[in-house]
């Protein structure tokens, strides 16, 4: 007699409260003033709670919402159509890989418009994407969560600074503390947001063809804005290993371009230290570029060519107004921070 054999589909099946809960998935958007960004992530945790995760997906492009805003004070529709398209992409990504949670965030651009409501409301309705225009402190906070893993625990201060499209942020983090409980305590000690970026500082003094002059009075500009912090500072111990951090566009370009890549490789360039003198020999190479051989770099390409040198101006007003032998070029920023927090929030939910 043979042996009997069953069809799978008459097995018995597991009950659902039998399986294994499906692990949480989590989004991050950064809607910025130059770049739509999304991350999708699961979490890890460690022994001790502390969150960790694995990207699952990604999305970058470049939109430009707030091409113009410096001058016109509102978001063209050129510009909108561009965002929406890029934010139907990432509603698609994030329902393909079934999100559980997402925190989208708008910024500088919306912030400044005075169409910026309006164009969140158009996103609620056309696609059904519930973004949030948040304040400079938020955006501040965001940043330090998502990139402060990479700040010298051993340092009395760091630096961090965030060079976005219409505005960039400049934190003074201080060492890293805990209490009797192993807690980390918030390393922020003062922050400032300036009102200028890459794109509103090429649009007042042009990105295409910089001459020395226009660099330098770019830099003087970001130089004025930052006087209040310079003076804030001066109280504050600087240590030997005193450094600054960096995350935008304009450094992970620095980075690439310091170590001839090819093309962009996030693997190679998040994390990496690079001395003074390595800066300084990087942003001359980058100086002495036409634009069309800005264009033609895979590090920097056609969308980003008349912008690079803005931000180098930036830099170099950071740079200058606190020397430091080292900077760290972190190729993580808000959305980093925002996976962090929303995990956080979800282990201590489930944990009570």
């Amino acid at each position: 007699m043979g042996r009997a054999t069953l069809d799978p589909a008459a097995r018995p099946q597991p009950r659902i409260d039998e399986l294994p809960p499906s692990p949480p998935t989590f989004a991050a958007l950064d809607l910025g003033t130059n770049n739509c960004r999304l991350l999708i992530a699961r979490p890890s945790y460690s022994g001790a709670g502390t969150a960790s995760f694995r990207i699952v997906d990604s999305f970058s492009r470049i939109v430009r919402l707030g091409e113009g805003v410096s001058q016109t004070g509102r978001l063209a529709e050129s510009a909108i159509q561009r965002t929406l398209e890029a934010l139907a992409i990432c509603r698609a990504k994030m329902e393909a890989r079934h999100v559980t949670r997402a925190r989208l965030i708008a910024t500088e651009a919306c912030r400044m418009a005075e169409n910026g409501q309006e164009f969140i409301d158009r996103a609620r309705e056309t696609l059904g994407l519930e973004l949030e225009i948040i304040d400079r402190q938020t955006e501040a906070r965001l940043a330090a969560t998502g990139c402060a893993a990479l700040a010298d625990a051993e340092a009395e201060s760091v630096v961090l600074f965030d060079i976005g499209g219409g505005s960039s942020e400049v934190i003074w983090l201080g060492r890293q503390t805990h209490d009797s409980a192993g807690a980390g305590h918030d390393r922020i000690r003062f922050w400032v947001s300036l009102k200028l970026g890459v794109v509103t500082l090429a649009e007042k003094f042009g990105g295409v063809d910089v001459s020395h002059a226009t660099f330098e009075a770019m830099v003087a500009h970001v130089a004025a804005g930052l006087e209040e912090f310079v003076a804030q500072s001066l109280p504050y111990q600087r240590c030997g290993r005193f450094h600054l951090l960096g995350t935008s566009g304009t450094v992970t370009t620095i980075g690439g371009i310091f170590l001839n890549l090819a093309r962009y490789d996030r693997r190679r360039v998040d994390g990496l230290w690079m001395s003074d003198a390595e800066i300084d020999t990087t942003v001359k190479r980058l100086r002495h570029m036409s634009y069309a051989e800005r264009a033609a770099n895979g590090c920097i390409g056609v969308e980003r060519a008349d912008l690079v040198l803005a931000g180098c101006a930036i830099l170099e007003a950071i740079r200058r107004a606190f020397p430091a032998r080292r900077v760290r070029i972190a190729d993580r920023g808000l959305r980093e921070g925002i996976l962090l927090q929303l995990m956080d929030t979800e282990q201590a939910r489930s944990s009570r």
